[in-house]
């Protein structure tokens, strides 16, 4: 009996050891098909917009800036732009006032202008704490800072909403001399208007014009869903990836709706002013910024101009 056992047990090791082995070459495998990646995009931009729930949970937060922090480490050249729009609502309901919206578009009047800065550069300084524990250099800074965002005052179907910014010009410069000294710059979408008066802008609105302005390789939204749906019904249906044109047909044909139909239209402008693409993500994914980036096929919808080439072919 006793040869038997021992055949048993090395049998049994044997097979321990093929697992191991396996564990070791599926780990070198994601490596080596994220060097493609890696070599393409060195010392290229990346606009992150950063919002929705990942910005709530803080397991996920500490999953976002440590895809970031590393993208930076692996020699992308990242910059984060975060909204804030639900600590906003927060701390004016804490104020005793109640948070109004039109058209989708917060109502911003000067008391809530002032609870809307004071909460996104406190959002912002906690960003840049994040990002500094993980040995990386961070910036927060506003589109107040260096003139780099100006806008004019926005109308909701010619209904005056406040202090709501529209986006007329962006002065880079302060990016690209953070970006040239190693610093990760972290913007919080506050702008100035021809008089210096600050106005709230939409957070997808101010990263597609950064990365407009930047020329930006990629810009990436974390959402709270997976990406675009041919059929939003059907989980099936997310579509890897999207050339614009095909983009346009699914809102002619009224496939696209709801909140998706701006930031869908957002991603068409980008690539149409020549950021290569655009990367709708499920923020509620662990690590969603690494896995789309960093593999074949992706987790979320890459848009894409007409001429580019597909990385994933099914």
């Amino acid at each position: 009996m006793f040869p038997v056992q021992q055949n048993q047990e090395s049998k049994e090791e044997s097979e321990e050891k093929i697992m191991v082995n396996q564990m070791y070459l599926d780990k070198a495998n994601v490596l080596i098909e994220a060097l493609p990646y890696i070599q393409r995009f060195n010392r290229k931009i990346i606009v992150v917009k950063y919002g929705g729930s990942a910005m709530v949970d803080e397991e996920l937060k500490q999953h976002v800036i440590q895809d970031v922090t590393l993208l930076k480490l692996v020699g992308f050249k990242p910059i984060i732009v975060h909204g804030g729009g639900k600590e906003i609502s927060r701390w004016v309901e804490k104020a005793g006032m109640e948070p109004e919206f039109v058209n989708g578009l917060r109502k911003t009047d000067e008391a809530t202008m002032e609870i809307a800065e004071m909460v996104l550069n406190k959002v912002n300084k906690s960003l840049v704490k994040l990002v500094q524990e993980l040995g990386v250099n961070a910036v927060g800074i506003s589109g107040k800072d260096g003139g780099m965002l100006k806008v004019e005052k926005k109308y909701s179907n010619g209904q005056d909403i406040g202090y709501v910014g529209e986006i007329t010009q962006v002065n880079p410069q302060i990016l690209y001399d953070l970006l040239e000294k190693d610093f990760l710059p972290i913007v919080c979408p506050i702008g100035m208007d021809e008089n210096y008066d600050s106005y709230n802008i939409n957070a997808d609105d101010a990263a597609c014009a950064i990365a407009r302005a930047v020329h930006a390789e990629k810009l990436a939204f974390l959402t709270d869903i997976e990406g675009v749906y041919k059929d939003p019904k059907d989980p099936s249906t997310l579509i890897s990836e999207l050339p614009i044109s095909e983009a346009k047909k699914l809102i002619e044909d009224g496939y696209i709706g709801g909140g998706m139909l701006p930031k869908l239209n957002n991603c068409i402008d980008a690539i149409e002013n020549g950021v290569s693409r655009v990367h709708i993500l499920d923020g509620r994914i662990a690590h969603c910024l690494l896995l789309e980036i960093f593999t074949n096929k992706g987790i979320g919808t890459a848009i894409l101009g007409d001429k580019e080439t597909k990385y994933y072919h099914e």
